[in-house]
């Protein structure tokens, strides 16, 4: 991939993740169970399983390019025709969307975003596919008085797409980014944030956290396409931050603050 520099005005920076390995953990809604989750593909953290703590995860390799990003990523496994397909990797953005300036995110959060229940669509605001290439800007720039995040460009679909040769399926998935200030984790791993709002983030939770929009990115299918959670519409993805908590803040301050487009980079 190039390193051509994002060309959103708002400060951003990117991750761009390999796939590590896949399985049926989930140390965010099932930790300590191996085995009883739904399957998940992970990118980032090699070491992520139902076990994982904030300590050997710091411990471990990552597939992202950025040496200092030793998060752990996953969504649930895409399955073509009842065979899973491995990911082509994912393209991680860390965004600023509010007017007020952003706090890197706390040691060890966790959060999910989306819907792993969901059978019907859900919002284009917060889950959708597309066809395309992992781009170094992000799709639709941040329109403050339209919502809480990006608008979905044109193609989004709240579905799995046919994609024409030579192009990838992608899955995208916005984080909320907005804290509490309080908890790294709630009951439902997910009351603790909230989305910003015009720009804003809302009184229950004040604190503006970079704009995570995790991008996973596939070989187009041939076949019947389903996700291992349940129907297609249930796309999700969960985060734990276990960055080395430097190097997240320098790039927070350097380019999320200071409204730099960092675009792709290894630091």
């Amino acid at each position: 991939m190039g390193r051509t520099p994002v060309t959103d005005t708002e400060g951003s920076f990117i991750s761009t993740c390999g796939f590590s390995h896949r399985g049926p953990d989930d140390p965010i809604v099932l930790p300590g169970r191996p085995g009883r989750s739904h399957d998940h593909s992970f990118v980032g953290n090699v070491s992520t399983d139902a076990f994982s703590t904030l300590s050997s995860l710091r411990k471990a390799a990552t597939t992202c390019d950025r040496g200092g990003d030793t998060a752990a990523y996953w969504a649930p496994t895409l399955f073509v025709d009842g065979k899973p397909l491995t990911p082509a990797g994912a393209a991680v953005y860390y965004r600023r969307l509010t007017a007020s300036r952003v706090q890197p995110f706390p040691t060890g959060l966790r959060m999910v975003a989306g819907n792993s229940l969901a059978g019907s669509a859900q919002s284009l605001s917060v889950v959708f596919w597309d066809c395309g290439l992992v781009k170094t800007t992000l799709y639709g720039r941040m329109l403050r008085e339209q919502g809480p995040v990006p608008t979905a460009p044109a193609a989004a679909s709240s579905k799995a797409l046919l994609c024409p040769p030579g192009s990838k399926l992608q899955m995208h998935i916005n984080f909320p980014d907005c804290w509490n200030g309080k908890s790294l984790d709630s009951f439902d791993h997910r009351r603790h944030m909230a989305y910003s709002v015009g720009g804003a983030c809302p009184r229950g939770h004040p604190v503006a956290v970079p704009a995570l929009s995790l991008v996973y990115q596939y070989p187009v299918p041939t076949g019947v396409v389903a996700l291992s959670s349940g129907s297609v519409y249930s796309a999700h993805a969960d985060f734990v931050n276990a960055w080395n908590q430097e190097a997240l803040a320098k790039l927070v301050n350097w380019c999320l603050n200071a409204l730099r487009p960092c675009g792709i980079g290894s630091g």
